[in-house]
This record gives C-alpha cells, structure tokens and sequence, in this order.
C-alpha cells in the first residue's frame, strides 16, 4: 500500500565528490534531489557511469554525502548515531548488483543470510534457524540449501541468497542495485517477479537502479532519468513512457526495441552523437547540451534548473 502523505525516503540537493588526485574531483552525483513514498518504487535509469550506483550508496549511508542529504522518515540519516544508526542500519538495506562479488565465498548460505540477524540480535539460536530457513523458502530455495557455500549455486539462485540477506533484518528500504543485470534473460524475469511479490507482502520501498528501461517501466510507480551526475526528469512511470521531455530521455526511450517486428522496422530511432563529457570537468552550462540536436545558447553558458512542468512531472531542460 503506498502512503503519499509523507516520503519515506528524500534526497534534498544531494552531491557526492570524489577526490582523484592532483586536483581532479570526480562529480559522481551533483545535486540530485527526488523523494520516494512509503510502499511504492522509484525507478533510476541512464547510462554507465552516470552515478546511479553512487546515489543508491549514498542514500543508504555506504557514502557519506559532499553536500546535502539523505532524509529518512523525515530525519537525515548521515546525521544518526548510536543506536538511532543501528535501527536505521536494519531499516535500511541494498540488493548489489553481482551476485558473484556480493556473497563472502567462506561463509555458508546459513550464515550469509543470519548475518544481519547476528549483528543486531534479532534471533537467538532455535529462531535463527528458523528464521533462515523461513528467508529461503520465500525467495525460492530449500532449507537444506542453508549449509552450502555460494559457488555450489548458479547466478539467479545467488541472486536469490542476496535478497533473502537483505529480507533478514525486516527492513522498510531496499536498493535495488541492478539486481539483475549480471542474470541470464530467462532468470531476470523470475527475480523481479520475486521483488514484486515481496514489496505488496512486506509493504517494502524500493530504489531500483537499471539501465533496462523495459523492467523498469514493470517495477516502478515513478521513475528518474539520471545523465552525468544530475536528474534530467522526473516524472509518474506512465507519464514519462507515454511523454518523454527531455531530448535524452527520448534519446533512451527510442532505443528500447517493441515485441512487434512491423512496428520495430517503421520505429524511428533518435541517436546520440559524441561523447559524454567527463565527470570530472563537466560543462558549465547543461551536460547534455554537445549531444542534443536542439541545443541553442542559453544551454552552453547556464546550467538548468529540474522544474515542474505538469503534475509530478518535472523536466532540467531550457527548450521547456
């Protein structure tokens, strides 16, 4: 059930800067704002590299933001300490992107998936049995899967011990870190399938991350369109699918190839020319400005500003 009258998750002019020496800071994410409602699911899609992975990071306190915040049940969260940031770390949690990386090799799927339990004293031993064994059956799995090593399962099942990991602790947040992209065609669909599933069981809120624009629009009730650090548009998942604004968003919208192959060869394709800037020097005005066919003056020198243009529908684009 999605609670619209306060947002469970705010990011409030959120920056994240990295240092790479010699005086080169990396502008991993600059000024990204958005708000995500309790039980519903934001979506942020853009190409590699734009900073998706980075915000997720932030928003769940793996980084500590360079300027801004991260806003959780009205409170910031880089803020907490004490035993406000242990419960915040439980409501908190984030599904990676590799199923492969993401599980320590040494551990069992037992002791993989209890560890949060362990850390935050949740179950004693008979109940943290119990529990794991629960986890498992939920996301697909045995209980006797629980006294295996990762190796010994394929990708969409590790995929699986990841969730089940991040379910331990009962939060009411996850990010979902392309949770699929490292999965085989046959098995995405499975794992979102399951992440449906659990948010209207759980009433779960999720930041799914993915450059697969198709899952995207399945997953999520709004949906972020991220480009070289900033948030290009914004906006209800049907509104933005049915009426892009932004010259990137239709760029990527474009390139997302229809079931029906007569529809397929009319479709007309819009493609990028250039390369993206760096995000270590970008441009002063807006950075999308030297691949738009659009682009006039006012987009070199002044960089925009995301506006609400209909609705929730909110567009950074000067030709609007």
């Amino acid at each position: 059930m999605i609670d619209t009258s306060q947002p469970l998750v705010e990011a409030v002019n959120m920056s994240k800067y990295f240092d790479c020496g010699k005086n080169r800071i990396l502008k991993a994410a600059d000024d990204v704002s958005f708000s995500i409602c309790r039980g519903s699911t934001l979506g942020l899609v853009g190409e590699s590299g734009c900073g998706k992975t980075t915000t997720g990071r932030v928003a769940v306190r793996l980084y500590n933001p360079t300027d801004g915040k991260i806003m959780f049940e009205g409170r910031d969260v880089h803020s907490l300490r004490g035993q406000d940031l242990r419960e915040f770390r439980k409501k908190a949690q984030m599904i990676f992107q590799n199923p492969y990386a993401s599980l320590n090799p040494r551990m069992t799927v037992g002791d993989v998936i209890a560890e949060g339990m362990d850390i935050h004293r949740i179950a004693g031993r008979r109940e943290r049995v119990d529990r794991v064994n629960e986890l498992l059956s939920l996301v697909g799995l045995a209980a006797e899967h629980s006294g295996r090593f990762p190796h010994e399962f394929s990708g969409g099942q590790r995929q699986r011990i990841g969730i089940a990991r991040a379910l331990a602790v009962e939060p009411e947040f996850i990010v979902c870190d392309e949770p699929i992209s490292a999965l085989d065609v046959s098995i995405q669909s499975q794992i979102v399938n399951l992440l449906t599933d659990l948010q209207r069981e759980f009433n779960l809120t999720y930041l799914f991350i993915s450059h697969d624009l198709r899952m995207v629009r399945y997953v999520s009730h709004r949906v972020a369109v991220m480009y070289l650090g900033s948030i290009v548009e914004i906006a209800d998942s049907d509104q933005l699918y049915a009426n892009a604004l932004h010259p990137y968003t239709q760029a990527l919208l474009s390139a997302v190839p229809t079931p029906d192959p007569r529809t397929e060869r009319s479709r007309r394709r819009l493609l990028l020319e250039g390369d993206v800037p760096s995000p270590i020097n970008p441009p002063e005005g807006c950075r999308f400005e030297s691949r738009c066919s659009r682009s006039k003056a006012i987009c070199r020198e002044l960089r925009p500003s995301l506006r609400t243009i209909e609705g929730s529908h909110s567009v950074a684009c000067h030709l609007l």
